[in-house]
């Protein structure tokens, strides 16, 4: 019985794999954010749902995990307008924070 509860919960860390790959480049993200680069921090955000919507994309509706909200053509319209406003954001405004 113990082996087949460790297949469940290691099936269940694979399923939510992509999700946990882009909360990684978000907590880098946020960790450039405290070190007062905010740029860096901000591009890292876009980069990370440009990310979840080409996961989004390619990935079928049952391994996406976390990822899936609604349908895949909303979540990846929806995470790459996102990712682009944030990306813009991040690389036209000039000083910054406390500036």
């Amino acid at each position: 019985m113990a082996v087949a509860g460790q297949r469940r919960d290691r099936g269940a860390l694979l399923h939510h794999l992509p999700f946990l790959l882009v909360m990684l480049v978000v907590a880098v993200a946020a960790l450039r954010i405290g070190q007062y680069h905010w740029r860096q921090g901000a591009a890292l955000i876009g980069g990370a749902l440009l990310l979840a919507g080409l996961l989004r994309a390619v990935l079928p509706e049952a391994k996406a995990g976390l990822l899936a909200i609604r349908g895949k053509p909303v979540d990846v319209l929806t995470y790459g307008a996102l990712s682009v406003l944030i990306l813009f954001i991040a690389f036209t405004i000039t000083g910054g924070p406390l500036s």
